[in-house]
């Protein structure tokens, strides 16, 4: 199994973010799963890498030309894969993976784990997508998609798509037991 993890190029400004990172990263690799990331070296995306690769992992970078001549990329992964775009980077970091974990950061994190859960929705892939809360970080954004549950803008399925964990144990069975829903019908014509 392949996991991409979408997390910040910064490290935060609290140390559980980075514990996070490498707690994640180690647990990975000693799950027996391959981490798929944005190819850098720095931050919590470094962290990831760093504790995957410490703990025996199998790590695949992808990193756009532009970020890797600002010489960002970590050049002691299993795999770095130079593509010339952010697009293709995570069309391929998608292609890459069985499933999808952003722990905490900005907003590229945020983007790339909404367009693959939008992707699920739509029913373009089965694959899991989940959140990585550690020390609290995506609290309030988990209320807020609640709310907009509430609201009427995202059906209750496609809320319960996304997986909420803080400890990576749990985080991977988690996310090795996921079954996609069948995809429902997300636009009410009017004739309901």
């Amino acid at each position: 199994m392949r996991l991409c993890v979408f997390c910040g190029s910064s490290p935060g400004n609290d140390p559980i973010y980075l514990q996070a990172a490498r707690d994640l990263g180690t647990a990975l690799a000693k799950a027996g799963v391959e981490l798929v990331y944005g190819g850098a070296s720095v931050g919590l995306m470094g962290a990831v890498a760093d504790a995957a690769l410490a703990a025996g992992g199998h790590v695949i970078g992808v990193m756009p030309q532009s970020l890797f001549d600002k010489e960002i990329a970590h050049r002691g992964l299993s795999d770095l894969r130079v593509v010339g775009s952010m697009h293709e980077r995570k069309a391929l970091m998608a292609e890459l993976a069985d499933g999808f974990i952003a722990l905490p950061g900005g907003i590229g994190t945020f983007e790339e784990l909404f367009e693959v859960w939008t992707w699920a929705q739509l029913g373009y892939h089965g694959k899991p997508c989940a959140l990585f809360n550690a020390g609290g970080f995506y609290d309030k954004l988990i209320d807020f998609l609640d709310d907009v549950v509430t609201k009427g803008f995202v059906k209750p399925p496609h809320r319960a798509m996304l997986i909420v964990e803080q400890e990576p144990e749990a985080m991977i069975r988690a996310v090795r037991a996921y079954e996609p829903p069948v995809v429902i019908k997300w636009i009410k014509t009017g004739e309901e």
